[in-house]
């Protein structure tokens, strides 16, 4: 079994939860906020909405500068309207993911700063030479 289908299974587990929390955001509560300095509804549902899509960027490009900006943010309409932005970004990453290579999953940077600063390395996608997880 490939790294990406492994992936794919979680990937749609999280989907199918998150779906059902952008559905249950209530009408007519657009600005509620449990605390004053917590980020409202209408801002935190369509940020959850587009974390698929944000996938989507992690997989089919080679970087990722957020000081470059370029996208729009999507605004709150009704929990309908979040729903379906999260199912299409959802199944534009669902894709990518699914046509990602192992060989694709093999790039650890973070692991080799860490190894070239004589530092352990966790298991990742399996046991390291550090750290064997019983192996």
């Amino acid at each position: 079994m490939s790294i990406s289908e492994l992936l794919l299974t979680e990937f749609d587990a999280e989907a199918k939860t998150t779906r059902t929390m952008l559905e249950r955001i209530p009408a007519g509560k657009e600005d509620f906020r449990p605390h004053p300095k917590s980020m409202p509804l209408n801002k935190l549902g369509p940020h959850v909405a587009e974390l698929a899509g944000f996938g989507l960027t992690v997989l089919t490009t080679p970087e990722l500068d957020f000081s470059k900006g370029g996208s729009k943010r999507l605004a709150f309409e009704s929990a309908d309207q979040l729903v379906r932005a999260f199912d299409e970004g959802a199944a534009k990453v669902r894709a990518a993911l699914k046509n990602t290579p192992d060989e694709a999953w093999t790039r650890a940077q973070l692991g080799v700063y860490l190894r070239l600063n004589d530092k352990p390395l966790p298991a990742t996608y399996g046991p390291s030479a550090d750290d064997t997880m019983g192996f």
